[in-house]
């Protein structure tokens, strides 16, 4: 059985079927992208996997363990994190404070969770940052400390929704690094992202997906010229 494997999700939310009888799997060690224009079910699929929505149909594992159906707690502490399209940090609280947030799911200790929040803001270089209050960052350190809150739940695999939305390019560059010294560190990645480059820049493979349902899925260079690929981010006159 595969790491982590997704088959025949279908979450329908009344008459909308938002996720439609999806399937696919991914290697420990990956970092599979996930595309699609804008209400294909990307992040709804995201909120299915977490268990945020229960699925309307089909089943989920990972590492061989069935997780549909758990919930959203037990699925982080079986070592699957995630980020958020839209960030929310505990405003009032300082960066270090948010990070150690996300490190209580392991220890019930203050000293060993801001220990571990030191560690994960160095590794995403942010310990610079670390006493100013979240509501004061600019959108390219929240996006970082989104992920360095994740990373503080020690995941196995990590869900990346938009990482790189809103940032200039230097910071997407920058984000873009963060992502693949996080897989190098030997955490798998699911990533769903609008912008190309990153995408395109950084998976090893892709799932290409429109109104809920797979299109096309392959190599980032396989993706690129799909013609269903292109027919939904472009319109039929280009594909």
């Amino acid at each position: 059985m595969s790491y982590f494997e997704v088959k025949g999700v279908t979450k329908k939310f009344g008459g909308l079927t938002a996720v439609d009888n999806l399937t696919f799997t991914v290697e420990q060690g990956e970092i599979f992208g996930i595309i699609g224009p804008n209400g294909s079910g990307k992040t709804t699929l995201f909120n299915v996997i977490n268990n945020f929505y229960p699925p309307t149909a089909g089943e989920i594992y990972f590492k061989g363990k069935r997780i549909d159906g758990l919930p959203t707690h037990e699925i982080c502490k079986l070592g699957i994190g995630r980020t958020f399209q839209v960030v929310k940090p505990l405003r009032r609280m300082t960066v270090l404070e948010n990070v150690m947030a996300g490190a209580f799911l392991r220890t019930a200790s203050t000293s060993r969770a801001r220990a571990r929040a030191l560690e994960v803001l160095d590794f995403c270089s942010l310990a610079h940052r670390k006493d100013v209050p979240a509501k004061a960052l600019p959108i390219a350190d929240r996006k970082r400390l989104e992920i360095a809150r994740a990373l503080a739940t020690n995941p196995e695999l990590l869900l990346l929704d938009e990482t790189a939305a809103g940032l200039n390019p230097k910071e997407t560059e920058e984000a873009m690094a963060i992502i693949q010294k996080i897989c190098k560190a030997g955490i798998t990645i699911i990533i769903v992202e609008h912008v190309m480059k990153v995408i395109m820049g950084i998976s090893h493979r892709i799932l290409a997906i429109n109104f809920g349902r797979e299109i096309a899925r392959g190599t980032p260079q396989e993706i690129a010229r799909h013609p269903e690929v292109i027919k939904a981010y472009l319109g039929e006159a280009y594909a």
